[in-house]
C-alpha cells in the first residue's frame, strides 16, 4: 500500500479536461514523431553516459525498462491479462534496441494494446454499475494488487473488476449518496476514463516509454515532452498559488505530496502530507466533482482558482484505509508570500523546579524552506532576505529575551538553497567543511563555512521528520558531526542527490527550436564531512521519536533503484565535543516523562493502526463493516475533542508550555486566539518534548558531575541512540 511508485506514473498524465467527442480509432493510431526519434537519441546519450550512475544499454537493462513501462501502464495489474504479457514477452529484449536505434516504435505497439484493454473495462463497469449489488455479502475487493499476479483470463478480470465496481458503489453509499446520484457519479468516472485514454496522444506515450527508462536507471531522472515542460515550468512558477500544497499520485488517488509553508493549507493545519484528495467543490455550496483516476494537472486546474474564493476539498486522511471515513475541508486560496515562508520563532518556558517555580527558556525556530533572494543578493541590495540572515536576527532577538537554549525545526522542510545550508550551519560552528559533493567523474568539491564566530554557541537541538530532506538533511547531519548539537525525531527523508535540467533543444544540432523536451538528471551526490551519505538512509536522530510505518516504506529507501549509501573519505573538521553521554541522558529523561503522557500514547495507539492498515491489501464490501469502521473513527475524534478541551494532559498544569510569539507582543486577543486554535487542533507535544530536552541539555550541560552519574546509572543504552552517525 505504501509502496514508493516511479517518479511519473501513467496515472499522472491521463487526462479529463476535455470533453469534445473523440474518434477512439483515430486516436488510438499512434506512432513516434520524427522529432520523438530525435530526441530519444540525444536523451540516450545524456543518460547512459553522464548520469551519476553509469549506465549500459544491455538486455539487462531492457528488461527492467520493459518491466517498469508495464507497471507505469498498469501499476493494479487491473487491464492486461496473463495471456497478454505472454503474447508481450516478446518485447522484452528489444527496449534497449529501440533506444539505440532511436525507434521507440515497440512502446507503441504495447501501448495499443493497453488502449484495448482500458477501453474494455471501461464498458463493462458502465454496464455493471447499472445492475444491483448485494451488501449483506461477505467478500472483500483486494485494491493493491501490486504484488498479485495478472488475471488468467476474462472471466477472473471480470471477478475482479465486479468487486472493484461494488467498491467504487459503497464507498459513495457511505457518504449517504442516493441510487441514482451514485449510478451517476460512477457513470462520469468511467466515461472520463475513456476521454482519459483516447486523448492521450504520441507525446504521452513517448513521455511514458522515456520515464520507463529514466526510472530503470534511478528514481529523480526523468523525462517531461515539449507539452509537459511547459507545464512543468507553469507549475513551478505558479507552485505558490491556490491552496499551497504540491499534488502527487498514489494508485488512483490525488495525493498531497507536500504542504507549501506559508499557504492556506499550512496556515489551516488540518491537512498534510499524505491525504488524498477525492473530491473537489467550488465554493461553499458547488457541486463536488468527484476526481478518483484524474490527472494531476487536471486537478490542478479544479482547485486552483482566484485569492479569496473558497475550494472544498474531500480528503481521506492518511491514516486512514481506503475503506475509511472521508471529510470535506474548506480552503480559502491565497498567494503564499514570501514572508510567509520565512523563519519565525517562539520561546518556550520548561518548568524545571516546581519548589522555586524556575523555568528555562527555550527558543524555538522554524524553518519551513532555505530560501535566498537570488536577484536582491546579485543586486548588492542590503536588505535581501535570506534563510541564514533571518535566522540569525532571530537568534538575536531570543537572546535579548533570555532563552538558555534554541531547537531549530526543520520538520517537513523539503530542502532549497545548497548555500543556505552551508551558511546556516555557519551560525553554529566556528569555521569548516559542511557538505562534500561528488560529481559524475568522480571529483570531490567540498562546501566550507569560512566566516569565523558563532552566532549561537548554546544548546542546540535539531528537530526533523521523514520529509525533512536535501537541505535540510546537510545542515542535521552537520550538527551531528560536528558534535554541535542533537537531532530528535524521525529518521530524514535520505535523498543526497543533485539533479540538473537540461533542455534536448541545446543540443540538437540547429538553429531552430523542435520542442524536444528535457531530461532531468542525477549528476552528484552529497556526502557529510565524516565520510558518510546522507542517500538513501537519510540522517539517523540521536532521540528517536515514534515514527509512522516502517522506515523502510517512505523516503527515498522506499524508492526502486534508488542509489544506495556509499560513504568517501572524511573532511578534515574538528569537532566541537562527544554528546553521546549527553545524548543517552537526554533521551532516558524524555522516555520517563512520556509514561503516562496521554497525548503520546494516542500517537502510539494511531500509529499502531496505521501500520496494521498499511499491511493491508483489501477492504471489506459488507456495508455494515463500512459504516462500523466510519463510526469508530469518528467516536474516537469526538473522545479525544472532549477530552481535550476538558483539561490539562499532563499531570500538573504548570508543566505546560507557554508559547509566546515576540511578534505577538501583548495583544490578548492574539493570544486568545492562538489559544482556541491550539485548542481545536490539540498540541504540538512533540515540539514541547524537543523543548524539554533542550532544557535538559542546559542544566546537564552546565553539571557535567551530574551527567556521569546520570549516565553510569544507565544499565542499558536506550533504545534509539545511534552507535554512530
Amino acid at each position: 500500500m505504501f509502496k514508493a511508485k516511479p517518479i511519473l506514473a501513467l496515472s499522472a498524465l491521463l487526462a479529463c479536461s476535455a470533453y469534445a467527442s473523440v474518434d477512439v480509432e483515430q486516436a488510438l493510431k499512434l506512432e513516434p514523431s520524427n522529432d520523438q526519434r530525435k530526441a530519444t537519441s540525444i536523451a540516450t546519450k545524456f543518460l547512459t553516459n553522464y548520469h551519476y550512475k553509469p549506465t549500459r544499454l544491455d538486455d539487462d537493462l531492457s528488461s527492467q525498462i520493459f518491466d517498469t513501462y508495464l507497471e507505469l501502464l498498469d501499476p493494479n495489474r487491473i487491464y492486461f491479462m496473463q495471456p497478454d504479457i505472454d503474447e508481450l514477452e516478446r518485447y522484452r529484449f528489444r527496449m534497449d534496441d529501440s533506444l539505440r536505434h532511436n525507434d521507440p516504435m515497440s512502446a507503441y505497439e504495447i501501448f495499443s494494446l493497453y488502449s484495448d484493454r482500458v477501453l474494455d473495462r471501461v464498458a463493462y463497469s458502465r454496464e455493471r454499475v447499472k445492475q444491483p449489488f448485494d451488501f449483506t455479502i461477505d467478500e472483500e475487493y483486494q485494491y493493491d494488487r501490486e504484488d498479485e499476479p495478472w488475471a488468467q483470463n476474462r472471466e477472473e478480470l471480470d471477478e475482479l473488476w465486479r468487486k472493484r465496481v461494488k467498491n467504487d458503489y459503497l464507498r459513495l453509499k457511505l457518504t449517504d449518496k442516493e441510487p441514482d446520484a451514485i449510478v451517476e457519479t460512477l457513470t462520469e468516472r468511467y466515461d472520463n476514463l475513456e476521454r482519459r485514454i483516447t486523448e492521450l496522444n504520441s507525446d504521452d506515450v513517448f513521455q511514458f516509454f522515456m520515464n520507463a527508462f529514466a526510472a530503470s536507471i534511478e528514481p529523480h531522472t526523468s523525462y517531461l515532452s515539449a507539452r509537459n515542460s511547459e507545464n512543468f515550468e507553469i507549475s513551478m512558477s505558479l507552485s505558490l498559488e491556490g491552496i499551497g500544497a504540491l499534488l502527487g499520485r498514489e494508485n488512483e488517488y490525488t495525493e498531497i505530496s507536500r504542504v507549501v509553508p506559508g499557504g492556506p493549507v499550512a496556515k489551516d493545519g488540518r491537512l498534510k502530507a499524505g491525504d488524498r484528495i477525492t473530491a473537489v467543490g467550488q465554493g461553499q455550496d458547488g457541486k463536488m466533482v468527484d476526481i478518483i483516476g484524474w490527472r494531476i494537472d487536471d486537478v490542478v486546474e479544479l482547485i486552483r482558482g482566484p485569492k479569496d474564493t473558497v475550494v472544498r476539498l474531500q480528503i481521506l486522511p492518511e491514516e486512514e484505509s481506503v475503506g475509511g471515513p472521508t471529510e470535506i475541508i474548506e480552503i480559502v486560496r491565497d498567494e503564499v508570500k514570501l514572508e510567509e515562508q520565512a523563519a519565525t520563532s517562539e520561546i518556550i518556558e520548561v518548568p524545571v523546579d516546581e519548589e522555586t517555580g524556575k523555568v528555562v527558556k527555550v527558543g524555538v525556530i522554524d524553518l519551513p524552506v532555505f530560501y535566498m533572494d537570488f536577484a536582491g543578493r546579485a543586486q548588492n541590495k542590503p536588505d535581501y532576505r535570506s534563510s541564514t540572515r533571518d535566522v540569525r536576527r532571530l537568534i538575536g532577538e531570543l537572546e535579548e529575551q533570555g532563552v538558555e537554549g534554541i531547537v531549530i525545526d526543520l520538520r517537513s522542510n523539503g530542502g532549497g538553497s545548497l548555500l543556505e545550508a552551508t551558511t546556516l550551519t555557519g551560525l553554529f560552528i566556528d569555521t569548516g567543511p559542511v557538505v562534500q559533493v561528488r560529481n559524475t567523474d568522480g571529483r570531490i568539491s567540498v562546501e566550507e563555512d569560512i566566516e569565523p564566530g558563532m552566532a549561537w554557541e548554546g544548546p542546540l537541538a535539531v528537530l526533523v521528520n521523514r520529509y525533512s530532506a536535501s537541505a535540510s538533511e546537510i545542515f542535521a547531519a552537520a550538527i551531528q558531526d560536528y558534535g554541535r548539537g542533537l537531532v530528535i525525531g524521525e529518521t530524514t527523508f535520505g535523498k543526497g542527490t543533485v539533479q540538473s535540467l537540461l533542455d534536448l533543444d541545446d543540443y540538437y544540432i540547429s538553429n531552430e527550436s523542435r520542442g524536444l523536451g528535457q531530461i532531468k538528471i542525477t549528476m552528484a551526490q552529497f556526502f557529510r564531512v565524516n565520510g558518510g551519505s546522507t542517500q538513501n538512509r537519510g540522517v539517523v536522530p540521536d532521540i528517536a521519536f515514534p515514527s509512522w510505518g516502517d522506515p523502510d516504506e517512505y523516503g527515498e529507501r522506499a524508492f526502486e533503484n534508488a542509489l544506495p549509501w556509499t560513504r568517501i573519505d572524511p573532511a578534515r573538521y574538528r569537532s566541537a565535543g562527544d554528546l553521546t553521554q549527553l545524548a543517552a541522558v537526554a533521551d532516558s529523561r524524555y522516555r520517563d516523562r512520556m509514561e503516562g503522557n496521554q497525548e503520546f500514547e494516542w500517537l502510539l495507539a494511531d500509529i499502531d493502526d496505521f501500520n496494521e492498515r498499511a499491511n493491508e491489501t483489501s477492504v471489506s464490501l459488507l456495508e455494515s463493516v463500512g459504516r462500523e469502521r466510519i463510526e469508530e473513527s469518528e467516536a474516537k475524534k469526538k473522545a479525544r475533542e472532549e477530552q481535550r478541551n476538558g483539561g490539562p494532559l499532563l499531570d500538573d498544569e504548570s508543566e505546560l508550555a507557554h508559547a509566546v510569539d515576540p511578534a505577538l507582543g501583548d495583544d490578548p486577543d492574539a493570544e486568545e486566539e492562538e489559544a482556541a486554535e491550539e485548542e481545536d487542533e490539540g498540541p504540538d507535544f512533540l515540539l514541547r518534548e524537543s523543548a524539554h530536552i533542550v532544557a535538559d541539555m542546559v542544566e546537564l550541560g552546565g553539571d557535567l558531575e551530574l551527567l556521569k552519574q546520570q549516565f553510569a546509572q544507565l544499565s542499558v543504552k536506550p533504545e534509539g541512540v545511534p552507535d554512530g552517525p
